[in-house]
């Protein structure tokens, strides 16, 4: 705690994100107490400004965050927290807190699409507005949204047999779209697929390294 400077309330924000895919999850607020939870028990703990309590994240929802590090800014009064996320991080369901935008155009910026994205299909999971597509997905349960799959992977098939190079962009953000649907349905975030794929990346690069020494 040497050196942190926590503000006239005893508390000092604390960013938290993904070890693995780097997407921003959520801010919060910790004092002296919950970051020294927090370094006791390796998973996230926080103060509410507005229960003036502690709380534990994922207590209740099941979504907990495994700290793999802390690191703070060089004003030494902002915390940042990488943490392997369980579940989703915001309380709406959606894998990040982060969701809306700013941007004049309400354009999302292409290498964070997917997770905004993936957000929206969260917000439409849980408050299922009339009219909506992706509602009526979530709605018509499991077998539907498998259903959707199997016919946009048969159509990704044969956009690729036809050599359309539009065609096949099409069909495969019709795939993408639905295979996010089933992460959500399943209760699996994007993140943690992609934390799989780098986990087999850094198996591979460690098996090239090795045999490179042999």
């Amino acid at each position: 705690m040497t050196g942190l400077k926590f503000n006239q309330d005893g508390l000092i924000p604390a960013i938290v994100q993904d070890v693995h895919s780097r997407q921003v999850l959520m801010l919060a607020w910790m004092n002296e107490e919950s970051l020294q939870k927090t370094l006791a028990t390796g998973q996230t703990w926080f103060y509410s400004r507005s229960r003036q309590e502690l709380w534990h994240k994922g207590a209740t929802s099941g979504h907990t965050q495994d700290v793999k590090r802390i690191t703070y800014d060089c004003d030494a009064d902002a915390l940042l927290v990488e943490v392997e996320q369980t579940g989703g991080a915001c309380h709406t369901g959606a894998a990040s807190c982060f969701f809306r935008t700013l941007a004049e155009a309400g354009e999302v910026p292409r290498e964070n699409f997917l997770f905004a994205l993936e957000n929206i299909i969260a917000e439409r999971k849980i408050n299922l507005p009339a009219g909506s597509y992706t509602a009526k997905l979530f709605t018509g349960g499991l077998d539907r949204i498998l259903k959707k799959i199997g016919e946009e992977a048969g159509e990704v098939i044969i956009a690729a047999k036809n050599q359309e190079r539009g065609e096949l962009i099409y069909e495969c953000g019709d795939l993408l779209f639905h295979l996010l649907v089933l992460l959500a349905e399943k209760g699996i975030t994007l993140a943690e697929v992609v934390a799989e794929l780098a986990r087999r990346h850094g198996q591979a690069a460690t098996a090239g390294k090795d045999d490179h020494d042999r």
